[in-house]
């Protein structure tokens, strides 16, 4: 079975989180082929992999958001066919798409993006838009602001789709787009599995953008949904990571039976036995933040918090451990904060092995403002040690559990909530042996439940569903050893 993973913004360029989990599939399946079609800003980062790959993965392809129009004839436009000016005409209306013709448009005819944004069709159809929804707005504005929305979606419209039997993709958005015209252009399958809610999260950030305003905000929200609606109209199996993130799905218009919650897993085993403290740590209390340094993970936030609750226990000391390269700008910001606030014992260790500094913690911190359910949570029960997570996505479930009877495994807090975040590290640090019990807590919540054998078990379930639905004979033999008969 040859299966195409397509993912947006992560795998195999950035590590952590959803890079994490892809990486963890394709080793979990030996017996697979993996293809990647990975969805990046632009061609700067091209071939710029933060993974080795594994064996079973024989190519990447790679889709930009933002490129150059490559075509060789310029000419002054292109001119739709009839059916091709209606579906264009619906799909920016935000009216019934007819997404075959559209799909055949991109796929099979021959133009720039430029002669279509650029172009007598696209200009009436966006009037015609503007004179319906928009018109107490300045039309030019309004005009670029169109061509830069639909700039991105042309170009993965013109992708190149590489073959597969299945096409995964890890979000709806962008990538849920490819999947769809694949499945249609292809007659593959499709399954979307969401970490987080694509259209919800593109929604809360467009709302605290600067860089868009008023009602154009709105316009890039319906941009998303319509790309998350058609891909959750498409898809044979959508799965989601818990409980409320599945009924969100279903809210913004995914069939319920098609719905399936399939916790993340780790590799436990992995993390068991990990060595302790060193000489180093006598007589510290080390709190540990395993997370990229960028703006989501709100890095700042816990930098304050971690000054505050230092002052009342002065043997507090916090290592952040993860890439600083990701935001160069924001990490620089960082660590000018940790020098103008004049606090000590602030590390910042740069990308890491877990295994090597998690045994030395004696509990994790998470301050995103957004998160599915984090795997670095789910890593620090593995090895013992509770965990302080602000209340988004599934950390109060984590923390807390559901219909499970193994108590608190940490502490819930309000996002950019200084004052909480900053008393949660104090209790920590002072009960010794509550913070030992906590740890044991969530030990037993994720052996019980969030193992990598029980993910495995359900995506294998899930694969030899769609194989089966292709006509294939499922194989257990490793790829390699498929590949050399």
């Amino acid at each position: 079975m040859r299966i195409c993973i397509v993912a947006e913004g992560c795998y195999p360029y950035v590590v952590g989180g959803v890079s994490s989990w892809i990486h963890s599939m394709i080793r979990a399946f030996p017996n697979v082929e993996f293809v990647v079609l990975a969805i990046v800003a632009n061609r700067s980062v091209s071939g710029k992999f933060a993974y080795e790959l594994p064996d079973n993965v024989t190519e990447v392809h790679e889709a930009y958001l933002d490129d150059v129009d490559w075509a060789k004839k310029k000419r002054k436009g292109y001119r739709l066919k009839p059916r091709e000016y209606r579906a264009m005409r619906n799909m920016v209306l935000d009216r019934p798409v007819e997404w075959n013709v559209i799909f055949e448009l991109f796929q099979n005819r021959k133009f720039s993006i430029n002669e279509i944004l650029m172009g007598p069709d696209f200009l009436h159809i966006s009037m015609e838009c503007y004179k319906i929804k928009y018109p107490q707005i300045v039309f030019s504005d309004f005009l670029w602001t169109m061509r830069s929305i639909y700039l991105p979606l042309f170009l993965m419209l013109k992708t190149e789709l590489p073959k597969a039997d299945l096409y995964h993709c890890v979000a709806t958005g962008y990538a849920g787009l490819l999947g769809s015209m694949a499945k249609r252009m292809n007659q593959c399958g499709l399954l979307i599995s969401e970490h987080g809610i694509y259209t919800r999260e593109r929604e809360e950030e467009l709302i605290k953008a600067k860089w868009v305003e008023g009602i154009y905000k709105n316009i890039w929200i319906e941009q998303f949904k319509k790309m998350s609606t058609l891909a959750y109209f498409d898809a044979g199996l959508v799965t989601s990571l818990y409980g409320h993130a599945r009924e969100l799905q279903i809210e913004l218009g995914c069939p319920a039976e098609k719905t399936m919650i399939t916790p993340n897993g780790i590799n436990t085993q992995r993390l068991s036995d990990l060595p302790g403290k060193k000489e180093e740590d006598a007589g510290f209390i080390n709190a540990g933040a395993v997370l990229r340094v960028t703006p989501i993970k709100d890095v700042k936030t816990m930098i304050q918090a971690f000054a505050f609750a230092k002052k009342k226990v002065p043997n507090l000391k916090l290592w952040i451990m993860g890439p600083v390269d990701e935001d160069e700008k924001y990490a620089k910001e960082c660590f000018d904060m940790v020098e103008n606030l004049k606090v000590e014992d602030v590390i910042f260790t740069g990308r890491i092995d877990v295994r090597d500094y998690l045994g030395r913690m004696d509990f994790t911190l998470l301050t995103s403002i957004s998160e599915g359910q984090p795997l670095t949570i789910l890593e620090s029960y593995a090895a013992h040690k509770p965990v302080i997570a602000t209340d988004v996505g599934n950390c109060r479930e984590l923390i807390y559990g559901l219909d499970d009877s193994f108590g608190a495994a940490g502490i819930l807090t309000h996002i950019m909530n200084i004052a909480e975040i900053s008393e949660a590290m104090v209790d920590l640090a002072t009960d010794e042996e509550g913070r030992l019990q906590m740890g044991e807590n969530g030990y037993r919540r994720v052996m019980a439940g969030y193992k990598l054998e029980d993910m495995q078990a359900q995506y294998k379930k899930i694969y030899q569903r769609f194989c089966e639905e292709a006509g294939l004979e499922w194989s257990e033999e490793p790829f390699q050893i498929q590949l050399k008969k």
